[in-house]
């Protein structure tokens, strides 16, 4: 139901609860999120690498063990936040995760929906994570702002006046394959260069010799500055005053990185209308993912259209 204060109907107690998966290329997660983007049970498992059966069955494990443990509960359906590039509808979803070599045109909805006799919609984990922020996390209230994921990839997801932004195959938002160096190293997409190439928890690790969890704070710090350039431009290309940043490497540098991120934001930023974009951490940390394929669900598959009419307070408040 929508009212003067809500007119998405977001913060609705009725709407349903959801099975939430999380794709990434390092761990699975899966657990159940309420209509108001609560996480009531959650469980995870590292990606199994090598053999797509293999990953799909460590997934399939663990939709089972949510469902056995939360056997009173009504499920609606199943939302899907995954890594891209992919293909067709949200309930057709052909998934080929960069950092999921074992996974090309993996067709996920599908498999997940046979497994339980749910539907199933998927959408890139970035465009999901939009829409959690903008439903119950840093960006709520706002109706223009990019979402990103630094982490084993690096992606975003788009709102634009409201609207969660899909393009043309529904792939919009990989701020992780814009070039910020234009000889720099080669990246899984085959371009060179891309600052998921250069800012990534394995484009780190690469190059200072050990996990990015080690990084000096000159890295860190580095790594701020090389997101902080890159969504500058995407900044002044749509005019937008807030940018979102979830993902491993960007939580755990912390205050380095976003200090690092936000001045050169500021650096980037000599338009009237983009002067005092903020770059800010995500609002719902660990429990971004889950809650964003909640919101994929409730996007796609309940009819509801969380994105339809995402800002639900003066722009001015979150700008």
């Amino acid at each position: 139901m929508t009212t003067e204060s809500d007119p998405t109907g977001l913060m609705a107690t009725e709407r349903p609860v959801t099975l939430a998966v999380d794709v990434g290329g390092t761990k699975l997660a899966v657990g159940l999120v309420d209509g108001q983007g609560r996480v009531l049970v959650e469980r995870r498992q590292p990606t199994a690498s090598g053999d797509g059966e293999k990953t799909f069955a460590r997934l399939a494990d663990l939709v089972q063990a949510v469902l056995k443990e939360s056997k009173d509960v009504e499920v609606a359906g199943i939302g899907v936040g995954c890594g891209g590039p992919m293909t067709g509808s949200a309930e057709n979803r052909l998934v080929s995760p960069l950092n999921i070599d074992q996974w090309r045109d993996f067709p996920l909805a599908k498999r997940l929906a046979g497994l339980v006799g749910l539907p199933a919609v998927v959408d890139n984990d970035a465009k999901a994570l939009a829409l959690a922020e903008g439903w119950c996390g840093a960006a709520k209230g706002c109706r223009d702002y990019l979402a990103m994921v630094v982490s084993t990839g690096v992606g975003g997801g788009l709102v634009v006046d409201g609207r969660l932004v899909g393009g043309a195959s529904g792939n919009a938002g990989h701020v992780g394959h814009m070039a910020v160096l234009p000889d720099g190293p080669l990246c899984r997409c085959g371009a060179r260069g891309c600052l998921e190439a250069v800012a990534s928890g394995p484009a780190i690790a690469r190059m200072i010799g050990q996990p990015a969890s080690k990084a000096s704070v000159e890295v860190r710090r580095k790594v701020g500055d090389q997101v902080g350039r890159a969504v500058g431009a995407v900044v002044n290309l749509l005019d937008l005053g807030l940018v979102v940043v979830s993902g491993s490497v960007a939580l755990g540098y912390g205050q380095d990185f976003f200090d690092a991120a936000q001045s050169a934001l500021d650096g980037a930023c000599g338009l009237s209308f983009t002067r005092g974009a903020r770059i800010v951490p995500a609002g719902l940390g660990a429990d971004g993912p889950l809650v964003g394929a909640a919101a994929v669900w409730h996007h796609f598959g309940d009819g509801t259209g969380i994105s339809d009419r995402i800002g639900t307070v003066a722009e001015e408040d979150c700008g």
